[in-house]
Formats: structure tokens, sequence, C-alpha cells
């Protein structure tokens, strides 16, 4: 039996807990899910450094998953245009069953490796696109199929499963385990399964976008600002990279439709946003290089 389908040995008398007991039992887990994902650093650092590339050649990240872990694919897709302005025709979120099981299960779904394989091919994928399959078990048949059209067209391709040994991982060309084991209600892998899913997607996607400039120091600066939260974030991202005063800020943001990088380097450099966006333009967007080069004509 699957380590993530094993009855758990710890806490057999669950539905017999006091609540504060029983909170405890899955908060616990859902630690222990963090850990397994740190364990499995190297392997995620060999994923993004062979992804980055092809990524910043123009490729496109592609999510394959069925169930919860193709929800979770999903979920992380479309949070890459609002958190880095990634634009949204260069990823693509599929999953087993189609939009239908965003909301339902559809059954079947994910036994079908035929119907993985041509959800990724009809996607055209090329040598520059990173195709990312997810499966709890290791063993989804969807995600295999997807993996597997996915390296016939030359794709890169990350396979990530729960549990050890798995043909997930096997079948792509680099796989990550995030061995969780047994869950807290036996084989309902949305828990710990799915957090340490969660935590390695968001560690992912989130590292390309560093390596692809998206990020100055630590501070999220291809935001896009869609509400007035992310308004008012813009702001302050400026003023903090800067040192200019709010109403300097928004005044450069303004000027440069809240591009927060641009709006960066032409603080800095003291140009205007024009130049700013012609230096970074010339760099690959990276707002260190941009200010290095501006300071040195200078």
């Amino acid at each position: 039996m699957l380590n993530t389908e094993t009855p758990s040995g710890r806490h057999p008398d669950l539905d017999l807990y006091a609540t504060t007991e029983l909170i405890r039992a899955f908060t616990e887990d859902q630690v222990f899910a963090a850990n397994v994902v740190h364990a499995a650093a190297p392997q995620i650092a060999r994923a993004v450094d062979a992804a980055a590339p092809r990524i910043a050649a123009g490729g496109r990240l592609i999510y394959a998953g069925a169930g919860t872990s193709g929800r979770l694919g999903l979920l992380d897709s479309v949070e890459l245009w609002p958190t880095f302005t990634w634009p949204k025709d260069r990823v693509v979120a599929l999953l087993a069953g189609g939009r239908q099981a965003l909301f339902d299960a559809v059954e079947g779904a994910e036994d079908n490796r035929a119907q993985g394989a041509a959800d990724v091919r009809a996607v055209s994928p090329t040598v520059n696109d990173v195709i990312i399959g997810l499966a709890a078990s290791g063993a989804t048949p969807y995600v295999l199929g997807a993996l597997e059209a996915g390296r016939a067209a030359g794709a890169l391709t990350i396979g990530a499963a729960n549990n050890p040994d798995s043909p997930v991982a096997a079948s792509a060309e680099i796989g990550v385990t995030l061995d969780t084991g047994s869950e807290t209600i036996s084989g309902s892998t949305r828990l710990k399964a799915g957090t340490a899913q969660k935590i390695f997607l968001n560690t992912l996607s989130s590292a390309i976008m560093v390596r692809l400039h998206k990020v100055y120091g630590n501070l999220m600066v291809d935001v896009m600002p869609t509400n007035a939260k992310l308004y008012r974030r813009a702001i302050a991202l400026t003023v903090r990279a800067t040192g200019a005063s709010e109403t300097e800020a928004k005044a450069t943001l303004e000027a440069c439709a809240y591009k927060v990088k641009t709006a960066i380097v032409a603080l800095r450099l003291k140009t205007d946003v024009a130049a700013a966006q012609t230096a970074l333009d010339a760099v690959a967007g990276d707002v260190r290089r941009a200010m290095s080069a501006g300071e040195g004509s200078s």
C-alpha cells in the first residue's frame, strides 16, 4: 500500500479527541509537510536551475494534475499574473476532466492516460516549455500521459509526488519526492500531501520568477496593481526601494503606468521613466544591472 494511503498508527482514536487535541493533530501534520518540502530543497533547486533558462527563452509553465493536485496547479498558475505580471499566455493549467473538475469530481478522468497526453499535445509544447506534473499517489495515469507527451516534444518535465519511487517522478526529467506518509485522516491527500504540494509550487514558481528578475532584493517589484490594496503596495514598495517620498513615488508610478521596476530605476538614477524603461529593457528587466549601468554612464 502507498504511504499516502496507509492508515496512520498515530491517531487511531481521532474521533474521540477533545477539540484542542484534534486541532493539534492536524496542525502538527502541516508542520511536518513543510519540513518534507524543506528536505527536498536540492531537487527543487535542480528543477529551478533547469527551468529558468527555458522560461527566459520564451517558454511557458504548463501544470498538469488531477483532483486536488490539479486544482493546486491551477491556483499557482493564476496567481503569477498579479504577483509577477507574468503573461497570461505563458502559463497553462491542465486539469483532468477540464473546467468541470474544478467544482465536481469527473468520473474516471484521472485514469485516462491518453487524455493527459492529448491535453498536452493540444497546447503545442516546445523545447522551451516546462511541464509540471503533480500527483499525490505518484501514479496518476492522466499525469503520466501528460509528462510522456511533454518529453516527446522536448519540453522540460518536472514530476512531483508524495510517495517514494513513484512513476511520476521517474518518468519526468526531474523528479521531486515529497514523502508525506500517512494522513491524519487515512487516505485524505488533500491534507498534508496537498499542503506539501502547495508549498512546493509556491517555492518552484517564486524561485523561477526571482531568477527572471521579477524580484529586487526581496521586494515584489513586478506586481501588477489590480485593486486598491495593490496600488498602495506598489507605492510602498517604491518608497522602500528608493527612499523617495510617497508623493514622489506615486507621481513617478503614474508616469510609467505603475511599473514598479521602472519607477525604482527612474528615481534611483534621477532620470525620466522612458530612459529607465530603456535601461531595464537592455538588461532583461534586471533592476540591479539597470541601475549599475546607469550609474556607470553618469
